[in-house]
């Protein structure tokens, strides 16, 4: 779906789509984001618009006695990509430290935020863990290398998926904090010198192709990709727990954020 009698911008759209999400689901949107490679800095010409909000409903919503559904799968084609977490979900994850909020929460494209978004942007900052999240990036970055990069032709943009969470573990190696979005970011301020240059001719290729084409493997950037991999394999597995256990924070944030919407 192009949306060709659309004559409006894609961020006009977008918010029109929060708010047709609105009314139709009951609910109140908090933050809504980009959260895919357009928000990483890498998107392809053809790349679709990876839209991720939280919501909260009413408090009488949370009070039923039965299993409630914690998520919106709202819109899903060539363009635009649109699903949402409940605010229990988030509120869950965040004491899990999970590193996709913490991505959400920093995404340098926002399409909507609304003034109690600043509850949870300040809890989420008292619950990142440096273990847990290492973990999510070691394996993504391990996953897509075996599924995506052992061929000889190769999508380049499979480079970026790897390349990126290996970057935010030393980002978090080195920093003990949540990594920066922007792939970019990231390669300034952590990148071994003598691989930046490889990288960057990587990203201007990159800029050119589209989602579906390959390239010849770089057998160079593939050794440094498994030297990193089996390093922070190592690391993450050594580092001490150090989530936060208090649940108090985040259920108080909860009951606040239910009132005042009510």
């Amino acid at each position: 779906m192009k949306y060709d009698n659309y004559e409006g911008s894609i961020e006009s759209l977008i918010q029109l789509k929060l708010r047709e999400i609105e009314e139709k689901e009951q609910v109140k949107v908090l933050y809504a984001v980009e959260s895919g490679s357009r928000a990483w800095g890498f998107a392809s010409p053809d790349s679709d618009y990876d839209v991720r909000f939280i919501y909260v409903h009413t408090e009488e919503y949370y009070l039923g006695l039965q299993p409630k559904k914690d998520f919106i799968d709202w819109e899903l084609n060539e363009t635009l990509d649109i699903n949402g977490w409940d605010i229990t979900k988030v509120l869950q994850h965040l004491y899990k430290s999970n590193a996709t909020l913490f991505e959400w929460a920093n995404s340098p494209v926002v399409y909507y935020e609304a003034p109690e978004w600043n509850q949870i942007k300040q809890v989420t900052e008292e619950y990142f863990s440096c273990k847990p999240v290492m973990y999510h990036y070691y394996g993504t970055a391990n996953k897509n290398y075996y599924e995506y990069l052992t061929e000889e032709m190769v999508k380049y943009k499979k480079y970026f998926y790897v390349l990126r969470p290996i970057l935010a573990c030393q980002w978090i190696e080195k920093k003990k904090c949540p990594p920066p979005v922007l792939f970019q970011d990231l390669v300034d301020e952590v990148l071994e010198n003598d691989m930046k240059l490889l990288v960057d001719e990587l990203v201007q290729k990159k800029k050119l192709m589209t989602e579906a084409e390959k390239g010849i493997r770089i057998d160079s950037l593939n050794e440094y990709i498994l030297d990193k991999l089996f390093y922070y394999k190592q690391l993450a597995d050594s580092m001490e727990d150090d989530r936060n256990s208090d649940w108090e924070q985040l259920n108080q944030t909860f009951i606040k954020l239910v009132k005042g919407i009510c």
